[in-house]
């Protein structure tokens, strides 16, 4: 049966492994035994997907990014240039600690910013962003913005990706509009709700 998704020729693919149709490789990367790879993913130029890691559908991995054992991506997460998983809170060349990994969830839809650095162990929320060069130390809630290191959160985004005009501090059931889509949001419960959904629309 002839494979549907495209892998460049430097490609390395150890089986076995599963990589939904649609989904591009490119150049030096190594897709690692019993990993998941979604539908329609992008992974880009020198990506190492280690064993056992699930990836789901509509993920774009770009540029020199390693996904360590112990990382599941879900749907539409944008990881950008260079940034860092981790899967072991206090390493040491000489000691073994396979047996210790912490694992991290990426949410759907969250997006990482280039060269942050995720320390295992969390939880990215859906829809939240992390800022470029952010070091993430704890969960993150869906849909806030954090920045810095470590990071710390600086308000709310759309699921389309604009920042809400909400504070990190709103008070408790504050309100904003996305000025991109449409979409209504809510502080509820010291968290983000939607009222009405996004009229953005994606691309076929």
């Amino acid at each position: 049966m002839a494979e549907t998704f495209l892998a460049h020729e430097s490609v390395v693919i150890d089986p076995p492994c599963r990589i939904g149709a649609g989904t591009r490789i490119w150049h030096f990367s190594h897709i690692m035994r019993d990993c998941s790879i979604g539908e329609a993913c992008n992974l880009g130029q020198n990506v190492v997907v280690s064993p056992g890691c699930v990836i789901g559908n509509g993920v774009k991995i770009q540029n020199n990014v390693s996904v360590y054992t112990g990382v599941t991506l879900e749907d539409d997460v944008f990881c950008g240039p260079s940034m860092v998983f981790t899967n072991v809170i206090n390493p040491r060349s000489h000691v073994e600690r396979k047996h210790e990994y912490r694992p991290t969830l990426v949410r759907r839809g969250a997006t990482i910013g280039a060269n942050a650095t995720i320390v295992c162990g969390v939880t990215l929320g859906r829809y939240c962003f992390v800022g470029a060069g952010a070091v993430v130390t704890r969960d993150v809630p869906d849909h806030a913005l954090v920045v810095g290191n470590p990071a710390r959160q600086r308000g709310w985004v759309c699921s389309c990706g604009e920042r809400l005009d909400l504070s990190a501090k709103a008070a408790e059931d504050s309100s904003a509009a996305c000025g991109a889509c449409g979409a209504s949001y809510r502080i509820r419960d010291a968290a983000l709700s939607t009222n009405q959904e996004s009229t953005w629309t994606t691309k076929p």
